[in-house]
């Protein structure tokens, strides 16, 4: 039976390519369309879908004003946003994510590139990835059925936590589900945190700036959009710029970021098998790496690599409180996993391993 997908968008063009689009996959089909947000709130209140495609600005009411119309009802929704690439465009979307919209694509500007092969790719992919591998269960956009299934869950510690002492750092990885995600750890860690913290949150060019200074506003951390040339400092949270991969390099007795533009791996970019190997040469003593909600596998190959050099204790996220669990299930599935932990125990577990006054929330 194909996917039922509510398409929301006030360009007559858009909704058109959209479901010229989604039409053309036999695994999907457009079931109905919208031109507003109040027309996707009353919609939703009466019929539900495989997945919705939620335009960003919207006459009468804003995708943003939509999704906390259905928190507000209860609503539950696996919620895809399209949004154009603005500074402005890429804060609203930031706070689309983090109340609850799973995915976002990418719209481009010229409509050439909106009817372009790439697009239609991209499109499709999170298509299948929010219908196929995103449990209704856990897509609600109810804050507050987000908090219970937080509260509630507690997966048994897989391993005894590390007990290695000295210089270490705290790398974490993300994905679909992620932004909410991370507005749950991220500002839960220290100031005197006794580690840099490198993080990649698979995201696209224009939007990774945005969520830094949203983490960073309600942090102790400093969390800024990586730069090329940054030198580590503890206390810092350095985001992989979307678009780009984010290694780590020597310069004398520092290490700073470097950017590349590398093919992608694991089919995105920032990859963060690219961010952990990069420290299989560094003199830190131990490596915590936190695999968070995503898709596909990404994190997997890195942390095999880099404990063919390094020693690196593996904190992954619990299956009940994953938007997604992919990323998380693959290092589990391997025996990486030293602790399995729900969302709200991760910051804790991690401050315990590379040291800092932990913060209680």
């Amino acid at each position: 039976m194909k996917k039922k997908i509510l398409v929301a968008d006030d360009s007559a063009l858009m909704r058109r390519i959209v479901c010229d689009i989604i039409n053309s996959d036999d695994r999907f089909e457009v079931a109905d369309m919208a031109t507003n947000g109040l027309e996707v709130v009353e919609l939703l209140s009466k019929k539900s879908y495989d997945a919705v495609i939620l335009d960003v600005v919207m006459p009468q009411m804003d995708g943003l004003s939509v999704l906390k119309e259905l928190n507000k009802r209860k609503i539950s929704a696996k919620v895809i946003m399209n949004s154009t690439l603005t500074k402005e465009g890429a804060n609203v979307t930031m706070q689309a994510l983090e109340e609850g919209a799973l995915e976002f694509v990418h719209k481009p500007n010229g409509i050439l590139d909106v009817r372009g092969e790439n697009y239609r790719q991209t499109f499709l992919s999170v298509l299948e990835g929010v219908c196929f591998q995103v449990g209704r269960a856990k897509s609600g956009t109810s804050a507050a059925v987000r908090r219970t299934e937080v509260s509630a869950a507690r997966t048994p510690i897989v391993n005894k936590p590390s007990t290695v002492k000295g210089k270490k750092i705290l790398a974490i990885a993300s994905s679909t589900g992620g932004p909410k995600a991370l507005h749950e750890v991220i500002p839960k860690l220290p100031a005197n945190l006794n580690a840099p913290v490198l993080l990649v949150q698979h995201m696209p060019a224009g939007f990774t700036a945005s969520l830094a200074e949203r983490l960073n506003a309600i942090s102790a951390l400093t969390v800024k959009e990586a730069e090329e040339g940054d030198i580590l400092r503890n206390g810092c949270v350095y985001i992989a710029k979307g678009g780009s991969h984010m290694k780590i390099v020597r310069k004398n007795r520092d290490y700073q970021i470097t950017l590349t533009n590398e093919p992608t791996r694991e089919g995105v970019r920032p990859c963060a098998n690219y961010m952990y190997e990069s420290l299989a040469d560094s003199d830190f003593e131990e490596i915590c790496c936190v695999v968070m909600t995503g898709m596909g596998a990404d994190g997997t190959e890195g942390i095999i690599n880099l404990q063919k050099t390094k020693r690196v204790h593996v904190i992954a996220q619990s299956e009940e409180t994953c938007a997604v669990y992919g990323m998380p299930r693959s290092v589990v599935n391997k025996g990486l996993a030293n602790e399995v932990l729900p969302l709200g125990e991760l910051a804790q577990a991690a401050t315990k391993n590379v040291g800092g006054k932990i913060v209680w929330m």
